[in-house]
């Protein structure tokens, strides 16, 4: 168990190196707590030396992951200076501000990329800490004014992942409701499974007050409870006081009060490094069996990756244009499979592809032309215009509408189908192009391959869409230019009355000529001499009933 942290720790540093945030989530402990709280002073407590930068405002401005391991020497590593050994502890403090000026600047700005810093020591036990910068309320100096929401989203970056226990330091000072610490911890851990209570400045305290029941989980019960600190004062920070002093008047406080006498062994430093420790190794244990299936899986997947390129040799020119001709022949079959349909992977989610131009085709471009406006009253005026325009000066009286205006008003409806047709054109070519981006992305290994095929063939896309608009239009005109009256689908004067006729014939069969009441006198099959029945005499036929209903 005892080379769990370190570990996780050399875990840390490789992605570090990389340069980029673990996608696993690492076991870790992060410290929380409001500007003056008393971080860094728990913190140097811990190591038993001055290193943190100390000022008014924001001090801690970039994660600080602190790995203290135990060893026989003391000295200190930073990850940016490999090879180096700290020795003096001035020197780490000034080049923690140094690199954090040259990431942040110098306007008290803020970064979410972590300073590594390694202390190996007789003095601590083997524990990691991330020091998180402290929660402000006001922008100082050339800060921007949501630097408060900047620094929150920062500290629940860390926090809200699942094996990340947090750290909570509140002074004893302020009323532990209020804490921005133990605020934050509730967000993420409403059941306070994961956060640690550290109260500080328990010795500045008013007098005929203590934190007994906070300490004792009585107040706002934590499941790893709370640890009372009580660290070095400003003036004692000022005066160089020694920190082995400081534990030795710590220790002495918590024996001596009378509030804290009966729980001393369990308040302090020293205990705190000890909590902490077994905490964060039984943690490590605890996920220790998902962290390891998730970094089998990751695993299986870089393998898989690099299996494919496992004969790749980049300097042979043949083995490249190969390559190349293989990824845009692949590029070129699934366009083609989502264009026709067989494709081997199926969007379950939204039509796509050949699917949705077929939709634009049969079901959006009838749409367009249903929704094109008709006006059948302003159409009505438009005819009359046409035929008084048409017959100028002379008196209007023909029986029948001039072929000048009715094919003025046909060719002005034709032409209202340019929109649509237009319209459909221009979906069809951005479902084109959005398919074209679908297909490029297993191209993305190679930005340029990329986006030079998405460009490439855009154009060509953009080019083709010029010349079908043309087209389209010119099918239109082609209407526009000359109507076929003698189609058989246009109700001419012939076809009008030929349509007429026939509707004339079938009504008239259907025509009652007359109908009423009538006696019938003496015959027998009506049994009982004469009786009045109510007839109707159609062209086809003569019925009887017994009354008119």
């Amino acid at each position: 168990m005892e080379g769990l942290i370190p570990l996780v720790n050399r875990l840390q540093d490789a992605f570090a190196a990389l340069g980029q945030s673990c996608l696993l989530d690492l076991p870790q402990i992060a410290v929380v707590g409001g500007q003056s709280a008393g971080k860094s002073s728990v913190l140097e407590n811990c190591v038993s030396r001055d290193f943190l930068p100390r000022g008014s405002g924001i001090v801690t401005r970039r994660p600080l992951v602190l790995q203290l391991i135990t060893a026989k020497t003391e000295y200190a590593e930073f990850l940016h200076c490999k090879g180096r050994k700290f020795t003096d502890f001035d020197e780490v403090r000034q080049e923690i501000e140094v690199e954090t000026d040259r990431i942040t600047g110098v306007n008290k700005g803020i970064s979410s990329i972590p300073i590594n810093l390694r202390i190996y020591s007789p003095h601590v036990l083997s524990l990691t800490l991330i020091d998180l910068p402290g929660i402000t309320k006001v922008p100082v100096g050339d800060q921007p004014p949501d630097i408060e929401q900047q620094i929150r989203d920062m500290i629940m970056q860390f926090i809200s992942r699942e094996n990340c226990l947090i750290l909570a330091v509140t002074p004893a000072n302020t009323d532990l409701a209020n804490s921005d610490a133990l605020k934050l911890a509730k967000e993420v851990d409403p059941q306070g499974l994961r956060t640690i209570g550290v109260i500080t400045k328990l010795d500045l305290m008013d007098e005929g007050t203590d934190a007994r029941e906070i300490l004792e989980n009585k107040l706002l019960p934590l499941r790893r409870g709370y640890i009372g600190v009580v660290n070095r004062s400003q003036r004692d920070i000022d005066g160089k006081k020694d920190i082995k002093a400081a534990l030795l008047a710590e220790r002495k406080f918590f024996l001596s009060h009378p509030a804290y006498r009966h729980m001393a062994d369990r308040m302090g430093t020293p205990y705190l490094q000890k909590v902490l420790n077994q905490q964060l190794t039984n943690h490590i244990r605890d996920t220790l069996p998902a962290f390891r299936s998730k970094l089998q899986s990751q695993l299986l997947s870089i393998e898989h990756e690099v299996e494919i390129y496992k004969n790749f040799r980049p300097e042979d020119p043949t083995r490249k244009t190969k390559a190349l001709l293989q990824m845009v022949q692949q590029f070129s079959v699934d366009f083609e499979k989502r264009i026709e349909g067989s494709g081997d992977q199926v969007d379950t989610l939204e039509l796509s592809g050949g699917a949705k131009i077929n939709r634009i085709f049969h079901e959006r471009f009838p749409f367009e032309l249903v929704k094109m406006e008709f006006n059948e009253k302003e159409l009505r005026r438009e005819i009359s215009y046409a035929i008084k325009n048409i017959h100028g000066i002379r008196q209007v009286t023909g029986l029948f509408t001039p072929d000048m205006a009715f094919e003025a008003i046909v060719k002005k409806q034709i032409v209202k189908l340019k929109g649509p047709c237009l319209k459909s054109v221009d979906l069809v070519m951005q479902e084109l192009i959005n398919t074209v981006k679908k297909c490029t992305k297993k191209l993305a290994t190679y930005p340029r391959l990329c986006e030079e095929t998405e460009r490439i063939v855009a154009s060509y896309i953009r080019e083709r869409e010029e010349k079908t608009k043309d087209q389209v239009l010119l099918l239109i005109d082609i209407q526009v230019s000359y109507i076929n009256t003698n189609h058989e689908d246009f109700i001419g004067f012939a076809n009008a009355q030929q349509r007429s006729s026939q509707v004339n014939k079938s009504a008239v069969g259907n025509q009652v000529i007359r109908k009423g009441w009538l006696t019938i006198n003496n015959i027998g099959i009506m049994k009982g001499g004469s009786k009045e029945y109510w007839f109707v005499l159609t062209a086809e036929s003569l019925s009887w009933y017994k009354d008119d209903e």
